[in-house]
């Protein structure tokens, strides 16, 4: 069995495919870093979690862990265990007890659903060093926005891209105080995609 890395997550940027997003991972201890195409309800799940930003109503991955923990399962550590022709295979091991018992159970998961679930309770990423040799580059070339994809990846959830109405500039006459109300309405209307553009402006004047 190959050795298994630790890794951790570094950035989320939009792909050069519509909807889609790339998630970067990079090993805990070194600067390799493992690109994954990934699609944008998947991004949207782990950014907010990232953030601390709550929706208004539990979305997909909030109602599974939910439904995990009320059953006293417990997610442990998330695995990228294999890379076949551009797609990635992930495992999520779990702790399960029952009755006094405890057992280990790992679920077959999309890579992007395995790290969204798992950021979730804390868990581990790992990956093993086979995809890492293969796939992984070095970050010491690589600026903090710059975008890297690995050829002929497939991206493992299209999502169709919703026609892009607010950019930067047209939040330059908004105040800070209105900025916070449209980010409290946008959770609330559950526009994930707007309340994320609208935090990142709230950001970048903090």
């Amino acid at each position: 069995m190959s050795a298994r890395v630790e890794m951790v997550i570094r950035n989320i940027v939009p792909a050069h495919s519509h909807g889609a997003y790339t998630l970067y991972l990079r090993e805990l201890n070194g600067n390799r870093i493992l690109p994954i195409i990934i699609g944008g309800f998947e991004a949207q799940a782990i950014s907010m979690e990232l953030e601390g930003m709550k929706p208004s109503r539990p979305l997909t991955h909030d109602l599974f862990t939910s439904a995990l923990k009320e059953f006293d399962i417990t997610v442990t550590e998330i695995n990228i265990e294999r890379l076949d022709e551009g797609i990635y295979f992930a495992g999520i091991t779990c702790l399960c007890v029952n009755d006094g018992t405890t057992k280990l159970v790992v679920l077959d998961a999309r890579t992007s659903d395995a790290i969204a679930l798992g950021i979730k309770f804390r868990a581990p990423i790992f990956c093993v060093e086979s995809i890492l040799s293969e796939a992984a580059y070095s970050d010491e070339h690589m600026d903090e926005e710059e975008e890297i994809e690995l050829p002929d990846q497939q991206i493992d959830n299209f999502v169709e891209p919703k026609e892009n109405v607010f950019s930067p500039s047209s939040y330059s006459k908004i105040t800070l105080e209105e900025l916070e109300q449209m980010l409290d309405d946008a959770i609330n209307d559950e526009d994930y995609a707007k309340a994320a553009k609208i935090r990142d402006e709230i950001k970048r004047r903090q």
